[in-house]
């Protein structure tokens, strides 16, 4: 039997200027699949209890890639949300597009064949017959723009996907995208998966403006910066999980300089009484422009602290002094 929803502790949003609800926390699937893919993934008996408890709290939103664990993220993620939920239409389901999938040259980008052949390995590893959302995981040098809208305007008419979104790019690419799907009467993107958290805010200067004016959905990924502001992390290289330890691409994303932010996060998380993580997550949910932030998690801990964070209110001088600290960054996350 599905569990119970205890949708008191869940707030539900529309995803940009669509008429699609979300939990306002997404569970980012990353995290489920295979270890020998990276080796803080669980695998599937280890995620059940984790998915479990999210859709006990009212998450309904939740977000995979083809390329995480090479495929085996979308098998787990469609064989758990087909057991704790009664019926497809009681989930928001969403994966991505664009990523090394095999050794042959149309193994990646955003080409119409890789398109059409992925939506359709996606679909098969699901178990379900549509996504809610299809995203593009990046953005492809390689490929005419028109070509990607055009394939993605597609899969979208034959019914394998109800909503198009788009992943860490250049705010003049996306605007460039949604030009071309509005100029040929294709489908839009209706939301965007920035790289945002209060240690990288780069996204403010164009990016967040853009899809606030055109009605934009915006989910961030890794909104608590790799762990790094709940703890994950010390100064001086000090590493504190399995994670922490090997996630190479973690290390490109953030330096010593952060923790100025981090420690401004422990100190109101003390003065609270809550959890790093709930502070952190509180201040992106108070971003205007921020519909769900997608949250990974392989404690128990993690899914309550997000769940949590939905319902605190942070004061204007908890806000001012959480972003003081704050120093601008070189791009990150568009590669």
């Amino acid at each position: 039997m599905p569990p119970t929803l205890n949708v008191m502790t869940m707030e539900y949003v529309r995803l940009g200027a669509t008429g699609l609800r979300v939990s306002r926390v997404c569970l980012g699937m990353m995290s489920y699949g295979s270890p020998t893919w990276r080796d803080w993934v669980l695998d599937e008996n280890g995620a059940e209890p984790l998915v479990r408890r999210a859709v006990e709290l009212g998450v309904t939103f939740f977000d995979t890639a083809d390329v995480y664990s090479i495929g085996a993220s979308e098998e787990v993620t469609g064989r758990l949300l087909g057991k704790l939920f009664d019926r497809r239409d009681d989930y928001v389901l969403a994966t991505k597009v664009y990523n090394q999938m095999g050794d042959g040259p149309n193994d990646r980008g955003l080409s119409r064949k890789h398109i059409m052949a992925s939506i359709d390995d996606s679909l098969r590893r699901l178990g379900t017959d549509h996504v809610d959302l299809y995203q593009t995981h990046r953005w492809d040098y390689d490929t005419p723009i028109e070509e990607t809208m055009s394939a993605l305007h597609d899969v979208v008419r034959a019914g394998k996907a109800r909503y198009l979104g788009a992943s860490s790019m250049y705010a003049w690419q996306f605007a460039k995208a949604q030009h071309v799907a509005e100029r040929n009467g294709w489908t839009p993107f209706s939301s965007m998966q920035p790289h945002y958290n209060l240690v990288y805010r780069e996204e403010e200067r164009e990016m967040l403006p853009l899809c606030l004016d055109q009605g934009v959905g915006v989910i961030p990924w890794s909104p608590l910066a790799r762990g790094l502001l709940a703890g994950t992390r010390g100064r001086g290289d000090e590493r504190r999980t399995t994670r922490a330890h090997s996630d190479s691409f973690g290390d490109t994303l953030y330096d010593e300089s952060d923790f100025a932010v981090v420690d401004v996060v422990d100190r109101i998380a003390d003065q609270r009484g809550l959890p790093s993580a709930q502070v952190a997550l509180a201040w992106l949910l108070h971003q205007p422009a921020v519909t769900a932030p997608i949250v990974g998690a392989t404690k128990p801990g993690h899914i309550e602290d997000a769940v949590a964070a939905v319902g605190i209110t942070l004061d204007d001088d908890e806000r001012a002094a959480l972003e003081a600290p704050y120093r601008p960054h070189p791009v990150r996350g568009h590669s």
